[in-house]
């Protein structure tokens, strides 16, 4: 029973965390405050939360904020209720005797409609390590499949797209044969139109199966970047939403997930030909005339940050490693009674908890990925996420024995600004050879 209340919690948990911390255009706005300026405390120092709510811009008094505080992503330890006086409260978080992050979630109700907002802190988070072991054949497995796979002819189709393309930029639509005959992976080349030789990006995508656009990285060929904005399941990226969301029910959700696909067993899991077709897109843009000889950077967020570290892992040619909150990160964490990465395996699916199953995690990981890279790593990350939580993030760049270089942006859940996107290309161009 205790079991499937805590498979309970978790799933709501990671539910509710998809309403944004900070709607847009709302007439409530939370203020939390920790009582360290980093968010970050030592282990069995005590963590305090300052609240203040304002509705219209002015403080509210006399309003009762209900509270329940617990390790992130995992049952509540504490529940109560504070009345804000002048505006503001302070909630006690208590401590943590390991590292790791504990999630203060709030709740008030004004006018009839309940308002939500959560707060996470960290714990020693610089001592965090991975629950998943390293494999003795993982190094060995994947120069096997990537010697299978560069067996593969490497056919190439590629369509200039106009829409998508302007006076400084060209831009093509790629068909790219990888990992076996037959099996295909999709994506938007940009190139700038000036003559010359450039740094290539290779950026696999996002999790979810859905249109692209590659409009919103297109200043990377504006500054003088090739950059291939790649999808992984042979889908073309160019079909309406309508499309995309027929494709997505069938084999996008639940245990019909390509995330779950094959998971028994570690050469029929849908990921393998997902990770080797990154290695050969590096094969494609490094045969482009174009290319400067030089450089490839491997970049991307979430599922397609946790792409970016396998990729300079299998990789040599890979330069540098850019990463924002990387998903499929001690997965099996979990298992540790603590937070385990995107995409949650065991509470957002019914059947992963047996044996062959984590095995097979084993050789997919990005932790295990992240202890082989050797070139420079940038990565990025908020500790409110609740869909690839700070706890994995902390442990992947742990495991990194390179140079690397972090970004905390505490307030952040799932998502960079605007502005930081801006500091990966500039982290980047400080890179290059």
């Amino acid at each position: 029973m205790k079991k499937v209340l805590v498979l309970v919690f978790c799933f709501l948990a990671v539910f509710t965390a998809s309403a944004q911390n900070y709607p847009h255009q709302s007439d409530v706005l939370w203020v939390t405050t920790p009582s360290t300026t980093n968010w970050l405390y030592q282990l069995k120092e005590e963590a305090r939360v300052t609240v203040a709510l304002y509705e219209y811009g002015m403080l509210q008094n006399g309003v009762n904020i209900h509270f329940s505080i617990g390790p992130e992503l995992m049952p509540p330890e504490k529940t109560g209720t504070v009345t804000l006086k002048n505006g503001k409260a302070e909630i006690s978080l208590g401590t943590m005797a390991t590292p790791g992050f504990k999630d203060c979630q709030l709740r008030v109700t004004l006018h009839g409609q309940e308002y939500r907002h959560h707060i996470k802190v960290g714990f020693a988070p610089e001592q965090l390590t991975p629950y998943t072991p390293f494999p003795a054949d993982f190094v060995s497995f994947w120069q096997k499949a990537k010697e299978e796979a560069a067996q593969c002819p490497q056919e190439v189709t590629k369509v200039f797209v106009p829409e998508y393309s302007t006076s400084e930029v060209d831009c093509y639509l790629v068909k790219l044969q990888a990992y076996k005959k037959g099996n295909y992976v999709y994506g938007y080349l940009t190139v700038p139109k000036k003559e010359g030789k450039y740094p290539v990006v290779v950026a696999p995508p996002g999790a979810g199966i859905k249109p692209m656009n590659p409009l919103k990285d297109r200043f990377y060929a504006e500054n003088g970047f090739i950059r291939f904005d790649m999808e992984i399941h042979g889908i073309r990226p160019d079909l309406d939403e309508a499309a995309y969301e027929e494709i997505s029910r069938a084999f996008g959700r639940g245990n019909n997930s390509y995330l779950v696909n094959g998971l028994d067993h570690r050469d029929s899991y849908y990921l393998k030909k997902v990770y080797l077709a990154c290695v050969r897109a590096v094969d494609y843009l490094t045969s482009l005339p174009q290319w400067d000889g030089k450089n490839v950077i491997a970049q991307g967020g979430s599922q397609g940050g946790a792409l970016a570290l396998v990729t300079a892992a299998l990789d040599s040619r890979v330069t540098a490693c850019a990463a924002s909150h990387p998903a499929l990160s001690d997965m099996a964490g979990f298992k540790a009674n603590r937070a385990g990465g995107y995409p949650h395996l065991f509470t957002n699916f019914s059947g992963m908890d047996t044996p062959q199953k984590l095995k097979t995690l084993e050789y997919y990981d990005v932790v295990n990925f992240a202890k082989l890279i050797k070139v420079p790593v940038f990565m990025t990350w908020g500790y409110n996420d609740n869909v690839c939580p700070p706890t994995t993030s902390y442990i992947v760049y742990n495991a990194l024995k390179t140079k690397k270089e972090a970004l905390i942006t505490p307030v952040n859940e799932h998502w960079i600004s605007l502005s930081t996107r801006h500091q990966i290309l500039n982290w980047i161009r400080q890179h290059l050879r």
